[in-house]
């Protein structure tokens, strides 16, 4: 499916981003203008890289020298170096440890060199923030563990978190929320309502994205509502991802997800031996209900197994047990567009 809005993007909405005016002016000191202070604080902050379509769409510029100009700043100043794709064109590394540290993000490990199905997913990452310039994001991580630690009193050991290992001289250190995707509040000032988003990377299956909804869960459990937001170029997942959702997150956190389920079980069970005359009417219509909620492949196996007995009660009571309140999940998909015109690049596109 194409996006929705086939004419190019432009990013002028700049005010709209919080950005902190030190961390403006710090960039401007560095002899940037305004617009390419805001657009290099942006990037340092969601991607370290990008392509020449998305400053051109953000400072509203065509080809000429004002984009020169930015280039050669980049280069001369050694804050950012080009690295050429076969079939991607140039893709811009901001790497710069003195320009990270001039607005507090040189702990930011995108300053490090990738591979492309890293770079083409952070600079994903930067046409999704690049759109949607309205939203008030929790940028860093410490911002995002504050925000959840001490404004939402959620236990810190319930926060998706990776261990990595230093030099032998070093301690171990813990970092939180790695994957470093877009994670932002609506425009209402007194929202702690949080979207978080996936970008579908350019693997044909859905396995990461299994792995992030279960490293996420222990979090998910912990929020009153929240929205899941599954961003990707094409639609080709997005019935599957929805379906995944569902069995994953939104019916574990479900008030009695377990009870709904054994229930449902169980009238499927006498549907299926025949046992018509056992079914009431309140039955049948909580199975029409149930057979709409417990969709997909993972309750169809759990159904077999719970059959012939290699699925016990207890295991789904406490697979599914629900949450200790109330949880309001919601999901949702939508296409990813290119921002910017990229019939303005002259060499390949990202």
């Amino acid at each position: 499916m194409p996006c929705p809005d086939e004419s190019p993007k432009r990013c002028t909405n700049h005010s709209a981003m919080n950005i902190a005016p030190v961390h403006i002016d710090a960039l401007k000191s560095l002899g940037y203008t305004e617009a390419e202070a805001r657009f290099l604080h942006l990037v340092a902050t969601h991607s370290g890289y990008f392509v020449a379509r998305q400053f051109l769409a953000f400072a509203n510029a065509h080809w000429g020298e004002r984009t020169t100009t930015f280039w050669d700043k980049l280069h001369t100043k050694k804050h950012a170096r080009t690295e050429r794709f076969p079939k991607r064109g140039i893709v811009y590394h901001l790497f710069s440890r003195r320009l990270y540290h001039q607005i507090d993000r040189e702990n930011i490990r995108s300053r490090r060199q990738h591979e492309i199905e890293y770079i083409q997913r952070r600079i994903g990452i930067l046409d999704f923030v690049l759109s949607n310039l309205q939203y008030r994001y929790l940028e860093t991580e410490p911002e995002k563990v504050n925000f959840f630690c001490d404004q939402l009193k959620t236990p810190r050991h319930f926060l998706p978190c990776k261990l990595y290992h230093g030099q032998r001289t070093s301690q171990p250190t813990l970092r939180y929320f790695v994957d470093k995707f877009p994670m932002f509040l609506d425009g209402d000032a007194a929202s702690t309502v949080v979207t978080f988003t996936y970008l579908q990377g350019p693997e044909a299956g859905l396995t990461e994205f299994v792995h992030h909804l279960e490293v996420y869960l222990p979090l998910f459990r912990q929020l009153s509502e929240f929205r899941v937001l599954y961003l990707a170029r094409v639609d080709l997942h997005f019935g599957k991802a929805k379906e995944l959702f569902n069995a994953l997150v939104a019916v574990p956190l479900g008030s009695d997800a377990s009870g709904d389920l054994l229930r449902y079980f169980q009238i499927r069970k006498a549907w299926d031996l025949g046992r018509y005359g056992s079914l009431t009417e309140a039955d049948l219509i909580f199975r029409n209900q149930a057979k709409m909620r417990f969709t997909g492949q993972r309750f169809e196996y759990l159904y077999r197994g719970w059959r012939v007995g290699r699925v016990t009660e207890s295991s789904i009571v406490q697979e599914f047990g629900g949450s200790k309140h109330d949880v309001t999940a919601h999901f949702a998909t939508e296409v990813l567009c290119r921002v910017g015109d990229p019939a303005q690049e002259p060499a390949g596109k990202d």
